[in-house]
This record gives C-alpha cells, sequence and structure tokens, in this order.
C-alpha cells in the first residue's frame, strides 16, 4: 500500500498503530497546511515505488490523540513504524534527501 492522498476519516487509535505489522509510514498534518501541501510531492516520490511500506495519512489538530501521543508540535510529521514501534522520522521534509533519511533506499534526484 504506497503513497495515499487523501487523509483517513477516522484516525487510528494508539492501540491499533502499535500493534501495526511491517513498515508503515505515518503521517500527521492537514489539508489545508501549506507545509503539508509542499512537501506531498516528496512524500508521493519517496512511497511511490515502495510496496512494501504502509502509508497512514492522519489529519491532526486540537482534540486528536494520536498526534499528541506521537508528540506532533509541526505539519508534516512523518513517523517511520516497524511492527509498531518509532524508529525514525521526519519533520517538514524539505527534499528529497530528508526522505532518503526516513527510509533508506528511497532514490534521490541526480
Amino acid at each position: 500500500m504506497p503513497y495515499i492522498a487523501q487523509h483517513l476519516a477516522q484516525a487510528p487509535t494508539r492501540a491499533d498503530v502499535d500493534s501495526l505489522p511491517g513498515t508503515t509510514v505515518l503521517e500527521f498534518g492537514t489539508p489545508w497546511c501549506g507545509h503539508c501541501q509542499r512537501a506531498q510531492p516528496l512524500i508521493e516520490q519517496a512511497l511511490r515505488d515502495r510496496a512494501d511500506v504502509a502509508h497512514i495519512k492522519v489529519e491532526d489538530g486540537p482534540g486528536q490523540r494520536l498526534g499528541r501521543s506521537f508528540g506532533v508540535k509541526l505539519w508534516p510529521t512523518l513517523v517511520l513504524l516497524r511492527d509498531g514501534q518509532e524508529v525514525a522520522r521526519v519533520v517538514r521534509p524539505q527534499d528529497a534527501s530528508a526522505m532518503a533519511t526516513l527510509l533508506p533506499g528511497t532514490p534521490s534526484p541526480g
């Protein structure tokens, strides 16, 4: 399940996230956030050919517990999980190298 363009209608619970198998990128942001909009091409490029990585796009904001449980303060925040455990994170990626740091094996432009 590569890149997902739309935010989930309802965020998963922390228990659901903690029990996810395999590798997952959990993306926190909002549809109206300028930083989130600018990062989408980078995120899409990094995940396009990564069938081995699930992508869950969660709308964050006041009253949203999942983002708070991960300590999200800025959007977009991308959290890399392996079997439900955080192993890396990138906040406001600006270029492909930031995404390559999050997801080793992601091709860098060149």
